[in-house]
């Protein structure tokens, strides 16, 4: 076996960084050119496969998305060391998210990522038993 001069923490820690690079600056100009082509998710009827897309906006609708959607890619939360991990734990991110406040004010939100061959009803069993101690201890 052959002796790295690193670890798996450095390059996990690498890839972090570089992921979180490429998200602190988004390309303006590319955000537009990426939204082309793609559906808008709330147009999409059930059971058809495609929507309305960005593109077919009016230019004025499309640019304010636009710029709505660099506002929010510039304030998104670096995850970039938790998305890195769980690929690298062969954990898979899914719908499951449970938010503790009130309607108004979330004081957390807490995502899961599972084994993918962990059973749904599992998932859902875990989801509910941790909400559950959450409420309880509130």
């Amino acid at each position: 076996m052959t002796e790295r001069p690193y670890t798996d923490a450095d390059l996990r820690t690498e890839a972090a960084r570089q992921l979180a690079l490429s998200a602190q600056d988004p390309d303006f100009m590319g955000i537009g050119e990426r939204m082309e082509g793609a559906d808008i998710e709330s147009t999409i009827p059930d059971g058809a496969e495609t929507g309305r897309q960005w593109d077919g906006l009016a230019p004025h609708d499309f640019d304010a998305a636009q710029r709505e959607i660099d506002d929010l890619l510039t304030k998104a939360a670096d995850l970039s060391e938790w998305a890195i991990d769980l690929g690298a734990d062969g954990l898979e991110p899914t719908g499951h998210v449970l938010k503790v406040g009130s309607a108004t004010k979330h004081v957390a939100r807490i995502h899961f990522a599972f084994d993918p061959d962990l059973a749904e009803d599992v998932r859902t069993s875990l989801v509910e038993g941790l909400a559950q101690v959450i409420a309880d201890s509130l």
